[in-house]
């Protein structure tokens, strides 16, 4: 089988070009150039030169075919023109499933396919198989990466079956540290770099310099909510169906300056997000104080302090059914109809018990337990077991 791997120049995809090899494919690298601008990453030095060398140095050992492929055109457009709309709206987006959905399995797979490949490889950490259902249709399922610790499933929560049906990922089964191993014992130049931190295929960004660049500063107020406002009132509604109540529980606090007090400044209400603490320049707290809402109208930031503030935690989150999105489309719930799943709204954070609610404009999920700084923008995943199914844009 012909296989095309987006060699990064990190370890991951190096061990991936190099497990395929092993099986008896044809492997075939590719580097994806998709940033030219140095300006705004943390290194002396364009993070992709470095990387692509070590990416050639790589297909060198393995004696494989390499070629660079310039998207950066692409990547702006499609993510990082993306990101600045979302931020300068008041949401939180995550480039990195964009990324995946927009270039990696899409634009680079289609490049890979007009090379003749079968298959298309990266170096996530999850998992890829299929069944067939009771017409001999292939149903091709998602399941979370063997090492818990990286498991990148979420990453990759918004593919398609088509997607997934070519795609590969043979580091899924392994942990971290028995890829490094592999790396050492064959003698990958990669063996020892560090994971990047930065977003996807970018580098190590400043995220604050990098929005920057297109958002300019605009001084704000910091107001301060206060624990006993009446607007946490415990007295619960009525509510005359459960997606009534949904609604309320997922429903986003409107504050006013009024309802609080003035205690800073900040250079543009676009560079936070929900639950942040660093960064806001605030004193004369015993506790941290956390972004609880985005007012961009008026470009002011509220704030509550603690953690445990409730201006801070949601019971439920509403994904609008055009920010819907099935893996498994045959799972897919009509209106009307729930499931007992488990889900995670950011990277790294653990599954969370919960069920989906159906309803014909919007789907819920409702915890069992309340989540902390659920933010607008975000991707929701969820799983059955260790399969991700689904996933959407919070609303």
């Amino acid at each position: 089988m012909k296989v095309v791997v987006g060699l990064s120049g990190g370890v991951d995809s190096s061990v991936t070009a190099y497990l395929l090899q092993q099986q008896g494919h044809e492997v075939v690298a590719l580097f994806m150039r998709n940033w030219n601008d140095a300006s705004v990453t943390l290194e002396d030095e364009c993070p992709w030169i470095e990387d692509s060398n070590d990416a050639l140095m790589v297909a060198q050992k393995l004696g494989i075919p390499f070629q660079v492929i310039d998207m950066s055109e692409l990547y702006k457009e499609r993510i990082v023109d993306y990101m600045f709309a979302e931020y300068e709206k008041g949401r939180t987006p995550n480039p990195d499933v964009l990324c995946n959905r927009e270039v990696k399995f899409d634009v680079f797979m289609k490049t890979a396919m007009s090379l003749g490949a079968d298959k298309v490889a990266t170096g996530h950490y999850a998992r890829v198989n299929s069944t067939f259902d009771e017409n001999g249709k292939e149903i091709f399922h998602l399941l979370a990466g063997k090492d818990n610790n990286k498991d990148q499933s979420y990453f990759l929560c918004q593919l398609s079956q088509d997607q997934l049906s070519k795609a590969l990922f043979p580091i899924g089964e392994l942990t971290k540290p028995q890829v490094r191993e592999i790396a050492k014992e064959i003698g990958l130049v990669t063996a020892d770099k560090k994971d990047s931190q930065g977003l996807c295929f970018i580098g190590k960004v400043s995220l604050p310099q990098f929005l920057q660049q297109q958002l300019k500063p605009n001084e704000g107020e910091i107001v301060e909510i206060f624990k006993d406002s009446p607007l946490f009132s415990e007295e619960k509604p009525e509510f005359a169906s459960k997606e009534e109540e949904l609604e309320f529980l997922s429903r986003k606090i409107n504050y006013k300056k009024s309802d609080g007090k003035v205690i800073g400044k900040h250079q543009g209400a676009q560079f936070f997000t929900i639950g942040q603490s660093r960064g806001l320049g605030i004193g004369g707290h015993k506790e941290s104080c956390f972004i609880i809402s985005r007012e961009m109208e008026n470009n002011i930031i509220f704030v509550g302090e603690g953690s445990h503030f409730p201006g801070l935690h949601k019971k439920a989150l509403k994904i609008d059914n055009s920010e819907l999105h099935w893996v498994r489309e045959d799972m897919k719930l009509q209106n009307g109809e729930s499931m007992e799943i488990m889900a995670r709204f950011r990277y790294r954070q653990s599954l969370q018990k919960a069920t989906l609610y159906q309803f014909e404009n919007a789907l819920y999920i409702e915890f069992d337990e309340l989540q902390s700084a659920i933010a607008e923008g975000q991707f929701a995943s969820w799983y059955i077991d260790d399969e991700l199914i689904g996933s959407g844009v919070i609303a």
